[in-house]
């Protein structure tokens, strides 16, 4: 289920032991790793050693890392770039040889982009063109994930809605693997796509999977802010090229909340921001690249700079109003290093899982890279299920859904599960989520169950943040503004039985 890098890359591992069938919720082409403008990382240079990417990986990820998981990730990673290039992934050189880019937290050269500011999108053309050239695997799009089909405490397939007959229908599998995504659009401003809605999450948790550190959500500091536009993201290169943010008077404040000002870690520079509007009162931040040189921009980073031209902003002559949207979720299902959830024949993949390669806050550019090695893993593993010898009986499919609507359930997840988060106001709104009715629907379409996923993640983030008294990476209480060893653990939720209902318990 998904068709980016996460998705792709099992199906191309796992379409030797049979038949593999990849359904994508929208076209094929909208997925989050689409939209990926910043790079993968890897130790490829001949100044860098896995060791280092090891180290900085486990240093973003604020004392939550799996260290395990880490090291499959890096150590793979050189193996896994020269396979993408082997199938013709273009990536950006200077002459013949590959160009690397320095990111926040990475202490070498040794993230590749394409196109500038495309690495997602070429990634997944390169996987698309090579999983189409394998005949077993085949392709359904416009089929959102509704629910799991388990039976007997295993996974037997999914239930999904096929918006071209507006049904919901059955898919049967000896081995199913989620690989939907992010869960963005559960807040009232992200940098995530329509088709982000944490379908993998709910699904999994309503099934009886285990959902581990969720609470745990990275939210960029610079996405476009025009009402009325989609939050576009404007790349963390940006400000690594030496772009400055201003308060709506003018004024650089970054110098007054970190000395590293603008090349701050992510997660300060969105709180600085944050905290800079609630003083002045301002709608946005604003990032000022006027003073680089003529056509830098325009050269280097295309596709944000055309993007903010058809918006009416020219960012060789006039800054960009910004402010901070939920980017990326650290936590997801939990997963083994193979991608093996809680129940046998589910696997999950990308972001949608939590492997605790990323810790409580993600390093740049490691996402597109956890996709495409720990896809392949998940696609590795996927081949040795046996088919099964038991066959599975028709079954009805029903669905409650939340009454109430998706601008008020991202509204609550935005205040009390955004950037800064406080004890009062996350029970507040776990109560009002846990408190929603619920009605059956005679004519359910993608929307509502979307709405259904939303309520439900946004019901298990809060429960974690609310639980979670302590402020560690993506994580921030302004109640509990320090790290406490005594949370130095996983946050683990499973449905209570018979319910939807999460129980909590740190691991």
């Amino acid at each position: 289920m998904g068709a980016g890098v996460a998705g792709l890359s099992a199906a191309i591992e796992a379409a030797a032991a049979g038949r593999v069938l990849v359904v994508a919720k929208d076209t094929l082409r909208e997925s989050s790793s689409e939209y990926a403008q910043g790079g993968i990382a890897a130790a490829l240079s001949d100044d860098d050693e896995v060791e280092l990417h090891e180290h900085d990986t486990i240093v973003a990820g604020d004392g939550l890392c799996n260290v395990e998981a880490v090291r499959v990730l890096v150590e793979e990673a050189p193996a896994a770039i020269e396979r993408l290039i082997d199938w013709g992934t273009e990536f950006d050189r200077e002459g013949s040889k590959l160009l690397f880019a320095r990111e926040g937290a990475h202490s070498r050269n040794r993230v590749l982009h394409a196109h500038g500011d495309s690495t997602g999108r070429e990634i997944v053309r390169t996987l698309r063109h090579k999983a189409r050239t394998l005949d077993s695997i085949s392709f359904q799009a416009f089929a959102a994930v509704t629910d799991l089909l388990v039976e007997d405490g295993e996974v037997a397939g999914v239930f999904a809605f096929d918006e071209k007959t507006q049904t919901t229908v059955s898919i049967r599998a000896r081995a199913v693997l989620l690989a939907t995504g992010g869960l963005g659009r559960v807040f009232e401003n992200t940098t995530n796509p329509d088709v982000a809605t944490g379908d993998g999450v709910a699904c999994a948790f309503r099934a009886g999977a285990l959902v581990e550190d969720i609470e745990f959500v990275q939210f960029h500091p610079t996405a476009l802010y025009i009402p009325g536009v989609p939050r576009f993201l404007l790349s963390e290169a940006l400000r690594g090229e030496g772009g400055y943010l201003r308060n709506a008077s003018g004024e650089r404040f970054m110098e007054r909340y970190h000395p590293l000002k603008e090349l701050a870690p992510r997660d300060v520079v969105s709180r600085s921001i944050v905290m800079e509007l609630r003083a002045t009162g301002d709608d946005s931040a604003y990032l000022d690249l006027t003073h680089l040189p003529a056509g830098f921009v325009r050269e280097h980073y295309p596709r944000i700079f055309e993007t903010c031209l058809q918006y009416g902003v020219n960012l060789e002559i006039m800054p960009a109003p910004v402010r901070p949207a939920a980017h990326y979720a650290m936590g997801g299902v939990e997963t083994d290093l193979f991608g093996r959830t809680s129940i046998a024949r589910l696997f999950a993949a990308g972001e949608v899982a939590c492997t605790g390669v990323h810790g409580a806050n993600r390093l740049a550019s490691n996402s597109l890279l956890e996709g495409v090695v720990y896809g392949a893993r998940a696609g590795k593993a996927m081949k040795t299920v046996e088919p099964r010898t038991k066959a599975i009986p028709p079954r009805p499919y029903n669905a409650r859904f939340p009454a109430i609507s998706e601008r008020d359930l991202r509204a609550i997840a935005w205040n009390a599960c955004g950037v800064l988060r406080n004890g009062p106001e996350l029970e507040a709104a776990y109560k009002r989520l846990q408190a929603r009715t619920y009605e059956r629907s005679a004519v359910p379409d993608r929307a509502r169950f979307e709405i259904r996923n939303i309520h439900q993640v946004a019901t298990l983030i809060s429960r974690a943040a609310l639980a979670r008294e302590e402020s560690r990476g993506g994580h921030y209480r302004t109640d509990f503004p320090q790290k406490s060893e005594a949370f130095q653990k996983h946050s683990v939720q499973c449905a209570r039985p018979g319910t939807d209902e999460p129980e909590i318990r740190f691991v």
